[in-house]
């Protein structure tokens, strides 16, 4: 049995690249510093662990939508959202406002607040983002979350959110001006988009809410995200099976998802070595989980396909002239 620290140096440079973005990791750390304080600790890992292969914790939803190219098309965003006036929206202020007119008085604070947002540009004035958790989620608690994400990820940003809970799946509608109040602008990247899935999940786990931001290759799926359009078909129950996400293909797909499986691997291993039976056991599930995943399924019969055609290869022939030349050598050294 394996005990102590070599289990939790595994469990934090192996788990560090299943729940992490890549861009945390410059190199790969042999000797892991356990007692970094910008590295998760091997108790995270294990919840994080646990939560994904043991409880199935739902896996939140932060998407970008789309965004605005002048105030014309904030403005209509801002009508959709709130259903024309008709349901509350918040500001980053904090301030809580319903009805036509506070919708208007608010697309104008945006047009003349900071630079000019003219009825059209060439550039995105606004992002439109979405938080969502899957149906029988609490709602407030969705809001109250999607409010804590926004005051960490998008602070110096005017922003306006707006609840919809009259759908399968509750979720929030955010609205965010794209110059901050200190002229920087807002530009998401992929590791954005991570973090803010992070934070969101940080957020409802606050609330008692179990959620995990897990990537997808990290659960071996193999699917494409939905895009917002099939979203809203899904909940209305109008989504065909040819409207559905495609299944992913393509060598980055292959190497991330098979660089999360040798995670997988070191970190199942290291677990099955411990002498306590809780680390045991989750080994175990982590067994299930990977052998459930929909891209072993994928790549399994591939994996089947190849075995077999190495097997039923002959030997490689043996060079009769390379033998004459060796011989001699051999001869002579006896």
């Amino acid at each position: 049995m394996t005990t102590g620290t070599s289990i939790d140096g595994v469990l934090v440079q192996w788990g560090e690249r299943l729940f992490y973005p890549p861009s945390r990791i410059v190199k790969p750390d042999t000797t892991p510093r356990l007692n970094n304080p910008n590295r998760p600790s091997a108790a995270m890992i294990r919840q994080r662990i646990a939560a994904t292969v043991m409880r199935r914790a739902p896996q939140v939803m932060v998407k970008v939508t789309g965004g605005g190219r002048g105030m014309g098309a904030i403005a209509a965003h801002f009508r959709y959202i709130c259903k024309n006036g008709q349901l509350r929206m918040e500001d980053d202020r904090g301030v809580v406002s319903q009805g036509k007119e506070a919708m208007h008085d608010l697309a104008e604070q945006w047009r003349v607040s900071g630079s000019l947002i003219p009825e059209t540009s060439h550039r995105r004035e606004a992002f439109n983002i979405m938080l969502s958790m899957p149906q029988g989620t609490d709602a407030r608690i969705v809001l109250a979350a999607a409010r804590g994400f926004a005051r960490r990820e998008l602070r110096d940003h005017h922003y306006v959110m707006v609840l919809h809970e009259h759908q399968a799946n509750p979720h929030v509608h955010l609205s965010v001006k794209a110059e901050s109040i200190t002229g920087k602008r807002l530009n998401p990247r992929k590791t954005d988009l991570h973090r803010w899935r992070e934070t969101f999940a940080e957020q409802l786990r606050g609330y008692g809410v179990e959620a995990e931001a897990t990537r997808q290759a990290s659960r071996g799926a193999n699917r494409r995200d939905e895009r917002i359009w099939q979203v809203k078909a899904r909940q209305d129950g109008r989504l065909s099976q040819r409207d559905a996400p495609q299944v992913k293909s393509g060598a980055s797909y292959e190497r991330s998802h098979d660089g999360a499986f040798q995670a997988w691997g070191h970190i199942k291993n290291a677990l099955q070595a411990s002498d306590l039976p809780e680390d045991r056991e989750l080994a175990k599930h982590i067994l299930r989980f990977i052998g459930e995943s929909a891209y072993l399924k994928e790549v399994w019969p591939r994996i089947q396909r190849e075995i077999a055609r190495r097997d039923k290869q002959p030997p490689a022939p043996v060079q009769t002239r390379e033998i004459v030349k060796t011989r001699p050598s051999v001869d002579m050294e006896r």
